[in-house]
């Protein structure tokens, strides 16, 4: 029967806010519920039976309104709990960071090689740790938080703007990245999400701005900020707007200095341009003062005013609007989404001055999406999300590392892509036999053994059932209308619940939303 179900698994290659305006769908979708469950794999992380009933009792439309303009609200205490002990969630960034300087720089001057061995160790655990829980809270609240798609949002932010843990010191940095520069933006302005992340150490760290300097110019944030960030690959610029833009971001950098440490000592005329800000630092000692031309205009600005007047030209170029547009349909919709569907939210984001959730709406009133629901293949963190919050609904989980090793065994560690482009969003990445293979193995994980989600520790004992009941949920008895002739033949074979949750979770129609 394993084997049989592997077989199918492989043949697939709150409150009401009157401020949030209801969403134009159609009245088959709004009152059918397994058009329902289809709304809602596709804009949460997964469908399960309390969203189901939230979105029942709401509304489809207001639903989608509330999604799209999100008020803050509560996790489950027992998730927030375990997000408020965490040390990213208690101490200030810039405390954090400088301590762990304090504390390398402590253990390269011991003059013990093992001592020193050992310090440095504990350094990069306490790196590793720090790293662990940022990925521990991004699940916590995919898991949980009431407002999805904003969460949905974070994650398609963070790879869109992506950083890489492995580097420097960036395990300390990728949580309050995460918090800070893009949740808040998430449905926000795109020009105030691409200032914050051009201000965070995490992204000055990762793509090497931090030692751009007058005469000693990195271009590797000015290329990327404009082939991945902005612009696009054809977006219009030039080698020669590369070398301009990153003589606009000399000076701006890190410092890992005390908070109330001295300024550096900067010359006289252009002292009163310095800027700290946590560990944020403009240097106009390190910044060109001399003459530039950004895609063809002058730019009129100095010193960190530069770096704004850049990211103005940047974010309202009409090659942003469509690449950014097309980047959201390709994660929405299809692979590869009709221009008429790009060019409709495009206008969208030109005429609300880069607003997201407006291009987004653009997005999911448009016809494309509707006949794109079911189709789109499932990345690895999808999958599992999916897979947990379908099995175990809002029941919150202590622990969430399981989560994150099968994440990790299919190849998309979070925060984990080595390369500025971040994780690829099309089917063609994730669908091959050995990935699918690996699959079935977590869908038996999460079907038969998800009780290791429901222990303090790995030695814990498991709870008893130790397996979810999901032939009982109201979510998939809803879903099992849809379901082709083969899953239900292979779920009628199924012996034991253990083995029904298994071949349900790893069919054809739960590798896609």
């Amino acid at each position: 029967m394993v084997s049989a179900a592997m077989a199918l698994a492989a043949c697939t290659t709150g409150s009401l806010r009157s401020d949030a305006p209801p969403l134009s769908v159609s009245s088959t979708a709004a009152d059918n519920p397994a058009a329902q469950l289809q709304w809602l794999d596709r804009v949460t992380w997964g469908a399960n039976a309390s969203s189901q009933a939230e979105l029942s009792r709401t509304g489809l439309a207001r639903w989608m309104g509330q999604q799209l303009k999100p008020q803050p609200q509560p996790l489950p205490p027992a998730a927030q709990a375990q997000i408020d002990a965490m040390t990213i969630s208690r101490t200030p960034l810039d405390q954090l960071v400088i301590g762990l300087d304090a504390q390398r720089k402590a253990a390269d001057a011991l003059p013990d090689e093992e001592q020193k061995k050992a310090a440095r160790q504990a350094y990069q655990q306490e790196l590793t740790r720090l790293g662990r829980e940022a990925q521990q809270r991004f699940v916590l609240r995919a898991l949980y938080s009431p407002n999805q798609l904003q969460e949905q949002m974070t994650w398609f932010w963070m790879n869109h703007f992506n950083v890489n843990l492995r580097k420097d010191n960036i395990r300390a940095l990728v949580g309050d990245y995460e918090e800070n520069a893009i949740r808040p933006h998430a449905l926000g302005k795109f020009r105030d999400l691409l200032g914050a992340t051009l201000h965070h150490p995490a992204m000055l760290r990762y793509l090497d701005n931090a030692q751009n300097a007058a005469n000693r110019i990195n271009e590797n944030y000015a290329r990327e900020l404009m082939e991945l960030h902005t612009l696009g690959v054809g977006g219009g610029y030039s080698q020669a707007d590369v070398q301009e833009l990153a003589r606009v971001l000399t000076g701006v950098g890190v410092s890992q200095q005390p908070i109330d440490a001295a300024p550096p000592n900067i010359r006289a005329a252009v002292r009163a341009d310095y800027v700290r800000k946590g560990l944020f630092e403009f240097n106009p000692n390190r910044h060109d003062y001399g003459a530039k031309t950004l895609l063809g205009q002058p730019i009129q600005a100095r010193g960190l005013a530069e770096a704004d007047e850049a990211l103005d030209r940047l974010a309202r170029a009409p090659a942003t609007a469509r690449f950014i547009s097309r980047k959201l349909a390709v994660y929405f919709v299809a692979d590869e989404p009709l221009p008429a569907l790009v060019d409709r939210m495009a206008a969208a984001f030109t005429r609300s001055d880069g607003d997201i959730a407006v291009t987004l709406r653009a997005l999911f009133e448009s016809p494309e999406f509707a006949a794109s629901l079911g189709r789109k293949f499932r990345d690895p963190v999808h999958y599992v999300m999916a897979g947990v919050r379908l099995a175990y609904d809002d029941r919150v989980a202590p622990n969430v590392n399981p989560m994150l090793n099968w994440i990790n065994r299919m190849g998309e560690p979070l925060y984990g892509h080595e390369t500025p482009d971040g994780y690829p969003l099309n089917e063609a990445a994730w669908a091959s036999a050995g990935q699918m293979n690996t699959r079935f193995e977590i869908a038996r994980a999460i079907g038969a053994n998800g009780a290791v989600l429901f222990r303090a520790d790995d030695k814990a004992p498991l709870e008893k059932p130790a397996f979810p009941q999901l032939a009982e949920s109201q979510a998939v008895r809803a879903m099992q209308v849809g379901l082709s002739a083969d899953t239900r033949e292979a779920l009628a074979q199924a012996k034991t619940p253990q083995e029904w949750n298994t071949f349900l979770l790893a069919s054809p129609e739960l590798m896609r939303r």
